[in-house]
């Protein structure tokens, strides 16, 4: 074991603890950093770097109720402190806390006028409930001081330094468990701040995160500009994330045989009773820019159109073709698959009584006989889909070129696959500790392990253990 940081000598015994633990925790020695934390908070309740610095490990570690206390007990205690206002807001957005956070955003920014963390945090906030103009007037306020960001590098030797492209405006690649801080060095710039077309930190790799062309056009043309300045490899080529939109994607997709996409059309706002009236119903209804759900419902008849289209935000709306993926019983069932590098991985299948299938509100937790068949697809998903099917999904993963994406799909009666959507943001996030889950944890972190391999190899890197 590595011999115990030093303490400055005129420190405070709470503040010995606070240094030491952050010294701890920036070598990745988590759980020593967490009871050097706590001996500081033992020493003085209030200190604030150990309250913000322990709820921030918390966070990491997916503590996030634990966290949100740690962070109120910060802002309690220090309520003229910006930074913690923020880390808070954002622990409570997380968590859809919506009005809270915002007061704390806004509370932030009395203090700290212009703060790009509270305006950012303020403009997701916004985005994500439908106030697109006003997300868009604090997004462009957090650019003037949005400067790289070096994220903490945690291994032992030479790092694989990273340039991560990503919007303000979200929609990126996940990438909390791809880019491992034992093994990657991560300089993080938003390509739409002042300091994209500032000098770049030196780098082996550029990760494009900038994953959703719907809701971030302008992003994927910023992330074109600063990839276009970098000789290092590159990750995720904005081009090819440019034609992955919901409706550009069922376009792109069409005619590979065994492989069925679903009609797809933009309207506006103004137009929607006539162009609804000409697509179609039943028809998905949903706002440009959102996942997991949000903003998406089933429309039967036109006598439903206005009640459901003035619950969702957004000047242009998507019609889609609802392509029925149930069973005998009525069930629906959506698989993921992931394309890392090329190759096909089964991340996981949903079973559930809802059209709107997601996979951690399914029908799984307390279906045993779903769980089975989850498991089953993650042992053997050749067998599971195939020939048909898996041929189709090959020759999609080859269409988009993607270097990391998934793709959710259906299987029809004839084994043909129900294209959902495909496209570079889908997260891969290790299981549940349920143990009910236990079954995914190997296939999961397979994944994982390919796209580490996959980011190192691409580098030229090659990892000294």
């Amino acid at each position: 074991m590595a011999a115990e940081p030093s303490i400055p000598a005129d420190a405070s015994a709470a503040e010995a603890d606070y240094v030491r633990a952050s010294r701890l925790a920036a070598r990745g020695r988590v759980e020593e950093a967490k009871a050097a934390y706590l001996a500081a908070l033992a020493k003085d309740p209030t200190h604030f770097g150990a309250l913000n610095d322990f709820g921030s490990l918390l966070y990491a570690a997916d503590y996030r109720s634990a966290a949100r206390l740690v962070y109120a007990e910060a802002v309690k205690h220090h309520p003229d402190n910006a930074m913690g206002r923020i880390n808070l807001a954002n622990a409570l957005l997380a968590d859809g806390q919506i009005a809270a956070a915002r007061g704390h955003y806004e509370a932030a920014l009395q203090l700290a006028p212009d703060h790009p963390d509270a305006c950012q945090g303020l403009a997701n906030l916004l985005q994500d409930e439908g106030d697109a103009e006003a997300a868009e007037h604090y997004r462009r306020r957090s650019y003037r001081r949005r400067q790289i960001a070096a994220l903490p590098f945690r291994g032992a030797g030479a790092p694989c330094r990273v340039l991560l492209l990503a919007s303000a405006a979200g929609g990126n690649v996940p990438t909390r468990f791809l880019l491992d801080e034992s093994l990657f060095a991560t300089f993080v710039l938003a390509v739409e701040a002042d300091a994209a077309t500032g000098p770049l930190p030196e780098h082996d790799l550029v990760f494009n995160a900038v994953g959703d062309p719907d809701l971030a056009p302008g992003a994927v043309e910023a992330a074109t500009a600063v990839a276009a300045r970098s000789r290092a490899p590159l990750i995720n080529p904005p081009a090819r994330v440019r034609e992955t939109g919901r409706a550009a994607i069922a376009r792109r997709l069409a005619g590979i045989p065994g492989l069925r996409t679903p009609r797809v059309e933009t309207a506006a706002r103004e137009a929607l009773s006539r162009e609804a009236e000409r697509f179609g119903f039943p028809l998905l209804l949903r706002s440009p820019g959102y996942h997991t759900g949000r903003n998406f419902v089933r429309v039967e008849t036109a006598a439903e159109l206005d009640a459901a289209a003035g619950a969702l935000p957004g000047r242009e709306l998507l019609l889609i073709e609802p392509l029925d993926a149930r069973d005998r019983q009525g069930r629906w069932r959506k698989y993921r698959v992931m394309m890392i590098g090329g190759a096909l991985h089964p991340l996981h299948l949903a079973v559930s009584r809802d059209w709107k299938v997601h996979y951690f509100t399914a029908d799984m937790a307390d279906a045993p006989a779903h769980r089975a068949e989850d498991e089953a697809f993650l042992a053997d998903m050749a067998g599971t889909l195939g020939p048909r099917a898996m041929a189709a999904l090959g020759a999609a993963a080859e269409r988009l070129g993607l270097d990391y994406g998934g793709i959710d799909f259906g299987l029809g009666p004839e084994g043909e696959v129900l294209l959902f959507e495909a496209n570079a943001t889908m997260v891969v996030n290790p299981p549940d500790p349920d143990p009910r889950f236990v079954y995914r944890r190997a296939p999961t972190q397979r994944i994982l392990a390919a796209a580490k391999a996959m980011l190192l190899e691409r580098a030229g890197f090659t990892v000294e253990r």
